[in-house]
């Protein structure tokens, strides 16, 4: 146990024996206080004698002439918690009292998964808003919260809710086209923003023709997009498969301006297959 710890520990157990003594310093305090706020305290009595101020990461000390008023600057409390004061010499007393957040948010911790998806899924995007005073204090208050998704295109989804117990959370679909999204969660004046890398999905409706090129077949598929149209990336692996007096051969293909092509033996009656993974293609019957 440290210094620190060890005298807070003492001043905690000084106010326990104070518990019964003169009721005029639990009137002295107000009863809530909010965090960081200006305020006053008259204290009863005469004579000299020392208030002490103890809560969660602090222990205020003053020495006071009964009978006037004490005050406490702007910031003199940051803290968030329940308080004890207590007084000693003169007219001993205790107070309790606890220290709110304040009601104005200025601070948000945002959260948002993942950085990069597909597009087109359904609750794909998710965002966590923490709501924080100036004091790094949670926000517990009711506080409305807007959160806005914003594609390429400018489309917008926007939703609004009240945090509650300083957290608010919501979903939205991926949108259909790839890109950069704006994700943006904003509590009164402040805001903050989140950048969400939407790719194609799965490749959709691979299709492919099929040329004499000498004593070979040429394979050709037309650009491969996505289910909502967006362009499959190069690089992406496109599988020709020809099967042909009970052999099978395959051939893996990457996409090259959004196309793949190959040749392979031209034998009739083969019969040959595209895909990608596990999306399937038209399908030829090789019969030259």
């Amino acid at each position: 146990m440290n210094l620190r710890q060890c005298v807070v520990l003492g001043l905690l157990v000084t106010v326990g024996g104070l518990g019964g003594m003169a009721q005029g310093m639990d009137a002295a305090f107000p009863k809530k206080i909010e965090a960081g706020t200006a305020f006053s305290v008259q204290l009863q009595g005469s004579g000299e004698g020392t208030l002490y101020v103890v809560g969660p990461g602090q222990v205020l000390k003053r020495d006071v002439r009964l009978g006037t008023t004490v005050y406490f600057q702007a910031g003199s409390l940051p803290n968030a918690g329940h308080y004890v004061a207590f007084l000693t010499g003169g007219d001993p007393g205790t107070s309790e009292f606890d220290v709110v957040a304040a009601s104005k948010p200025a601070d948000l911790s945002f959260l948002a998964k993942p950085s990069r998806l597909p597009v087109s899924q359904h609750d794909g995007i998710s965002g966590a808003v923490y709501v924080f005073d100036a004091y790094h204090n949670l926000v517990t208050s009711q506080i409305p919260v807007q959160f806005q998704l914003t594609n390429p295109t400018g489309a917008v989804q926007t939703r609004s809710m009240e945090a509650r117990f300083g957290t608010a959370w919501v979903e939205f679909d991926s949108t259909p086209q790839q890109g950069t999204d704006k994700f943006i969660a904003s509590a009164g004046d402040i805001a903050s923003t989140r950048i969400v890398r939407q790719v194609p999905g799965d490749p959709c409706a691979i299709k492919m023709s099929a040329s004499a090129a000498g004593p070979k077949v040429q394979l050709t598929t037309e650009p491969v997009r996505d289910c909502s149209g967006n362009a499959i990336p190069d690089g992406t692996i496109i599988n020709f498969t020809q099967t042909y007096d009970g052999a099978e051969t395959t051939v893996d293909v990457p996409l090259k301006r959004g196309i793949a092509e190959v040749e392979m033996p031209s034998h009739a009656g083969s019969t040959i297959t595209v895909a990608s993974g596990v999306v399937l293609g038209n399908q030829i019957r090789w019969e030259k």
